[in-house]
Formats: structure tokens, C-alpha cells, sequence
């Protein structure tokens, strides 16, 4: 049987002096987003070669469950009042995936 579900990839190029800050604000996102009805899965990762890069994966339900995700009240707070200032870049990638056993 297939399963499927929406894949978000985000990445980030941090300014340097706020790479530490930013990856402690992650982990506060990932623990608030991780308990949101629609989301599968919320993890991010620091570049080994580039610590000022930064992916972060998360899979949700379906579209609607990562529009809802945009609603709560920790995106605004932790992600555009306290990351996005941080951040030289972002951009952001979707992918409505099925996966076939």
C-alpha cells in the first residue's frame, strides 16, 4: 500500500555570529512543531564542511496539515521574530511524496 505525505526542506545560511542562537531556537521550534496535529516529523541538521548552513526537514500529513503549521503561534514567535532576523538567506522547497513498499 502507498503511503504518502508532504515533505517540507528548508535552508538556511546563517550569519555567522548567530549560528549558536539560531540552532538552540531550532531546537524550541522543533519541540513546538513536533506536537502539532499534522506534522510527521521536524528535524535539522548543521553543515559539517559550512556550520552556518543549516537544513531542516519536516513532513506533514498532507499540504493543508504545513499550511496549518504557519498558523501557530511559534512560527511567529520563535521563527520570524528570533530566526529570520539571523538568517543571510532561506528558501524553502515542497514535495508531495508517496512512497511504494
Amino acid at each position: 500500500m502507498a503511503q504518502s505525505y508532504f515533505q517540507v526542506v528548508v535552508r538556511y545560511t546563517v550569519k555567522p555570529e548567530e549560528t549558536e542562537t539560531v540552532l538552540r531556537l531550532l531546537g524550541e521550534m522543533a519541540t513546538a512543531t513536533r506536537a502539532e496535529e499534522a506534522n510527521l516529523s521536524y528535524e535539522f541538521f548543521q553543515g559539517v564542511e559550512d556550520p552556518a548552513q543549516i537544513v531542516i526537514l519536516e513532513r506533514y500529513r498532507d499540504a493543508a496539515g504545513f499550511a496549518a503549521h504557519r498558523d501557530y503561534e511559534h512560527i511567529e514567535r520563535i521563527g520570524a521574530s528570533q530566526i529570520i532576523p539571523r538568517l543571510e538567506r532561506r528558501t524553502i522547497q515542497t514535495f508531495d511524496v508517496t512512497e511504494r513498499a
